[in-house]
């Protein structure tokens, strides 16, 4: 069903959001305290005072504000904010769980979206395993998903088939590399190098490219177990995963990523199987947040959808190229953060 009057409000999209999930969003604030929500899901890492409540659902606005420009993002920061208020967008849709100043520039939601007449929802476990295109792109077509595997919600495992013209671990990383468009990020960042003059500038999607750590590219693949490390998937889930499914011929890490030394690896090396980690959490954007942007498309085609998609780079310092910001960088530090203060000095 299409949701096509004249006018729309953030409630209308939450609705749409609602059919897009399957009736997973929070529609009454009553599902957060009542505990009804199985989406509505605590994260802790037991930092005092660093836990977060993800609530998929409208977090910051109300549901009557009038809504015609939807900003689709995968995480809330400040530079995701000033855009969307350059382009005055109505309404900001991220996947992951936002929470006051971490995700605002260190200040409150209430002190910071008012004054760019912003609303906020987030969505991410109610998004989790509605379509198979994470295991599209990665060469396999699923035929179950456990999005809770031992018991721990968003720890998400993808049991998968090879697709017809996925033969090879080769064939898996060509076809990342082919979807993904990475020569395109090349080309980019290759000309932002020269333009900047800043020969060491990385960026984060080309520094993580999909690479194979067990196994070789002419290596059999057909039986794919595809899971994503920091969703507190541990080694314990990887025996239990392939005790269950003991056909399995290769292992895909994905959105998180592991390294060469880790005893996912370890485990896969030893038992002869293919070990590929694929596409970076930076192009989750690419990955979750297009399809979600076409749905509400689809759903409200009276509402302007953009999709919000940050860049991330790193240069060495001593390469920084803006010679002006360079000397005012220099001389704030040298000035005011690392000079004794003269109280300091009569102090000594």
């Amino acid at each position: 069903m299409k949701l096509t009057q004249a006018h729309t409000d953030a409630g209308d999209v939450l609705e749409a959001l609602n059919q897009i999930s399957k009736g997973r969003m929070v529609m009454d604030w009553n599902e957060v305290t009542s505990g009804t929500n199985p989406y509505v899901v605590m994260k802790n890492s037991n930092i005092p005072g660093k836990s977060v409540i993800e609530i998929p659902g409208l977090v910051f606005g109300d549901k009557r504000k009038p809504v015609s420009r939807i900003g689709v993002g995968m995480t809330l920061t400040e530079s995701v904010i000033e855009l969307a208020s350059a382009m005055k967008l109505d309404l900001i849709i991220v996947h992951h769980p936002v929470a006051d100043a971490a995700s605002s520039g260190g200040v409150p939601f209430a002190d910071y979206l008012p004054l760019y007449d912003l609303a906020l929802i987030e969505m991410h476990e109610a998004f989790h395993g509605l379509h198979p295109g994470l295991t599209l792109l990665h060469g396999h077509r699923k035929l179950k998903t456990d999005i809770a595997f031992g018991g721990i919600p968003g720890n998400i495992l993808h049991k998968g088939i090879a697709l017809e013209e996925v033969r090879t671990a080769g064939d898996i990383l060509n076809r990342i590399d082919s979807f993904m468009g990475r020569e395109i990020d090349r080309d980019i960042l290759e000309a932002e190098r020269a333009i900047r003059g800043e020969a060491s500038l990385q960026e984060a999607t080309l520094a993580n490219p999909a690479r194979l750590l067990s196994g070789t590219p002419g290596s059999t693949v057909k039986h794919v177990l595809h899971f994503f490390p920091h969703t507190g998937f541990t080694l314990e889930h990887l025996e239990k995963a392939l005790a269950m499914y003991p056909e399995t011929d290769t292992i895909i890490a994905s959105i998180s990523r592991v390294r060469e030394d880790h005893e996912f690896v370890g485990l896969a090396r030893r038992r002869g199987l293919n070990f590929i980690v694929g596409n970076p959490h930076s192009v989750e954007i690419m990955e979750n947040g297009l399809p979600l942007a076409y749905a509400l498309e689809m759903l409200l085609p009276q509402v302007d959808i953009f999709l919000l998609r940050e860049r991330i780079t790193a240069v060495p310092l001593k390469e920084v190229g803006h010679v002006q910001m360079v000397e005012y960088g220099k001389e704030m530090a040298a000035t005011h953060l690392v000079a004794k203060s003269s109280r300091a000095v009569q102090m000594l």
